[in-house]
């Protein structure tokens, strides 16, 4: 254990009372979210996608799912910013990762609507986030001595080119820890012909393996940077959502068990900007069965499947310090590089 984890969470956060609410002149009323919000806050999140991301929005599915997960309490972990006509204007989340296994991981998001911003509405925002975020940290703690002994951590991801985002966060302690790559890849262009894997059958997706896929990407990520197992609940909305599309996911199986896997989604209110596309949510492979070239296999299956159901772009998000070296794999796939985010961290 190392010296810093030898002090209980509590201690290494320090006080943590109930977050204060901002106080702000454009702002006339700040108070926490309920299911009757949902519209709301999605209407904040699609009008700052349109400058920060153009090429991609926010469902407003994954807005209301926030309310469905039974380790959130939209009241306590949201916050929306509402002006004196009653328009939400900005909105921030603060959600702690159910699991306690290794550490304790809060994660931070937000939006301010564009024609709100610079007028310090975002760093009001923030710094009720952290207080929520080191607040959830000493309640995790204080319900068991194994996790206050537990190493934690609070993250956000800014956009490289949100200067702003970066200045408040780094204000409160945070620091860049990691990129992530946003790739792109044209369809049109020629998809590798693999040679089969003696023993690997490559099938797409069907719910009655939802659970032996959700074991799958656990045991592939487990070694990747920040992540952590992905709960039977949050699964369930993923391969359960509107926006999964089973014919352009690929399994790969051996003797029946998933061994490696492509799965892919695709949501039609991001083909205005970008055209006819689909997103590959997760790659992976089981750490048993790495190095045999079932990635690039699963990959060009999925690429082609796109391909054929007339979409023209396929996209994906890279942990530029992949361990499994991804970021070669892709760009060896015909992937490129087209935007970064970084990863700002505060570490307990």
């Amino acid at each position: 254990m190392s010296e810093n984890n030898a002090r209980s969470l509590a201690e290494r956060v320090g006080t943590a009372s109930d977050p204060v609410l901002p106080t702000h002149p454009d702002v006339a009323q700040w108070r926490g979210a309920t299911v009757a919000d949902v519209d709301a806050i999605h209407g904040v999140q699609v009008a700052a996608d349109r400058v920060d991301h153009p090429t991609w929005t926010t469902p407003r599915h994954e807005v209301a799912e926030r309310f469905e997960l039974s380790h959130v309490d939209p009241l306590r972990d949201t916050l929306i910013a509402f002006d004196a006509q009653g328009e939400a204007v900005a909105v921030g989340t603060v959600t702690l990762h159910p699991s306690r296994d290794e550490h304790l991981h809060v994660h931070l998001s937000g939006a301010v609507r564009p024609d709100r911003r610079g007028r310090g509405i975002g760093a009001a925002l923030f710094a009720w986030q952290h207080a929520r975020a080191e607040q959830q940290l000493v309640e995790a703690a204080t319900a068991s001595e194994a996790v206050a002994a537990l190493p934690a951590q609070i993250q956000i991801y800014a956009s490289e080119k949100d200067a702003a985002l970066e200045r408040i966060a780094e204000a409160h302690g945070y620091r860049t820890e990691r990129w992530f790559s946003t790739m792109h890849r044209d369809l049109s262009e020629p998809i590798p012909e693999l040679e089969p894997v003696p023993g690997i059958e490559l099938v797409p997706f069907t719910s009655d393996r939802a659970e032996d896929a959700r074991a799958a990407r656990n045991d592939a990520f487990r070694d990747h940077w920040g992540s952590l197992p992905s709960s039977p609940e949050r699964w369930q909305q993923f391969i359960g959502g509107p926006l999964l599309r089973p014919d352009l996911c690929t399994l790969a199986l051996e003797d029946g068990r998933i061994v490696a896997f492509c799965l892919a989604s695709v949501n039609e209110e991001d083909f205005e900007m970008l055209g006819p596309n689909a997103y590959i949510d997760l790659v992976g492979v089981v750490r048993s069965h790495r190095r045999r070239g079932l990635a690039p296999r699963v990959i060009a299956r999925s690429l082609t499947a796109m391909r054929d159901a007339g979409l023209g772009t396929a996209v994906l998000d890279v942990d530029t310090e992949s361990p499994t070296g991804a970021n070669a794999l892709y760009g060896g796939l015909g992937f490129t590089s087209y935007e970064r985010d970084r990863v700002l961290v505060r570490h307990y």
